[in-house]
């Protein structure tokens, strides 16, 4: 199996999210670039002068292998991670807790760091009032929070959030400020302040119902093998689907366990060139089956998944972040222009 990764989607899903904020950007690659493989990901985005990348932790950037890049390290600081700061020397942790603070205080004397500020998610962040210790303690580089709400159309809690940050703003004007992720970045420039940390919309989904993100991910999968199925036999566990006319079914080399989980299945469509395939029965483990009847394929072929974002989000229930991060380590990844 593997997926087929759209490097012009990619980058122009960044350049159209770095435009419309028009502040730098910083790229967000964490849980491996959101399953596409953050090392080919931050190559194909380097070159766009990103301000950076995002990642949640400091196994995250080490994996990177690139002591070059500025990163941030969304879940702070550690004692247990000096090893690894001391080798990364562009990377600043995001530090959420006073006792964050003081590790790296004493651990890095003099370094920068960047600061996460609650203003609303009661998540990750320090309480705003402890702001002006933090500034005084350490170096500060960027004041960040996050948005809950915001690919929710007309939430009270977004423009709460905003007013509580533009107040943070205004008290700390010598630092530089990023609130909004993808979402974020589509309810326009008041959002944007210094910097921004797009996500989700680098991707190929849709965090804002205004969005229309380039498509970027497609798997597909090789047929095991074909069967005929009579009429009034089922196929697969718990047997789910009844074959009502005779039927050859594909055996696909895919499975819940490369992250197509069972949910996706009533909604699935296969495809072998522009021919839509319809999936019948449980998705297992390992497998798929495909109604491929009156259709010219053999053993050894190709399908691909529609993994439309936007379309198989809501269609399953399944949120688009875990669409994209499921995606497991077994797909070959192949990058195409």
């Amino acid at each position: 199996m593997r997926l087929r990764l759209n490097a012009s989607a990619l980058a122009a899903n960044f350049r159209d999210l770095a435009t419309r904020a028009g502040v730098p950007a910083y790229a967000a690659v964490k849980a491996d670039a959101y399953g596409l493989g953050a090392q080919e990901v931050v190559r194909r985005l380097k070159p766009l002068n990103p301000a950076g990348f995002a990642v949640a932790t400091w196994p995250e950037a080490l994996a990177l292998g690139r002591a070059d890049l500025d990163m941030l390290i969304l879940h702070g600081f550690t004692t247990d991670c000096a090893a690894a700061a001391a080798a990364l020397p562009r990377a600043r942790p995001v530090l959420a807790t006073t006792a964050q603070i003081a590790a790296w205080a004493t651990a890095f004397p003099g370094r920068m760091a960047d600061l996460m500020v609650e203003t609303g998610m009661n998540r990750l962040g320090i309480d705003p009032a402890d702001i002006a210790a933090a500034i005084a303690a350490i170096p500060i580089h960027t004041i960040h929070s996050h948005l809950a709400c915001a690919d929710e159309q007309g939430h009270p809690l977004t423009l709460r959030q905003l007013n509580i940050f533009r107040a943070i703003a205004a008290a700390t004007p010598a630092h530089s400020h990023a609130l909004a992720n993808s979402a974020g970045i589509h309810w326009g420039r008041a959002f944007s302040f210094s910097a921004v940390r797009p996500g989700l919309g680098l991707y190929g989904g849709q965090a804002h119902p205004d969005a229309t993100p380039h498509h970027v991910v497609t798997p597909e999968a090789r047929i095991l093998q074909i069967r005929t199925v009579p009429a009034g036999q089922s196929v697969g566990y718990g047997a789910t689907w009844t074959a009502p006319t005779d039927s050859r079914i594909a055996i696909l080399n895919i499975g819940y366990a490369d992250g197509i989980c069972r949910a996706t299945a009533p909604k699935l469509q296969l495809h072998a060139g522009p021919q839509p395939i319809p999936a019948v029965g449980l998705i297992s483990m390992d497998m798929i089956a495909a109604n491929v009847s009156n259709l010219d394929l053999s053993e050894g072929d190709w399908l691909s998944l529609d993994w439309h974002l936007p379309t198989l989000g809501p269609a399953t229930g399944i949120s688009q972040y875990e669409l994209l991060t499921r995606l497991g380590p077994r797909f070959e990844r192949v990058w195409e222009i």
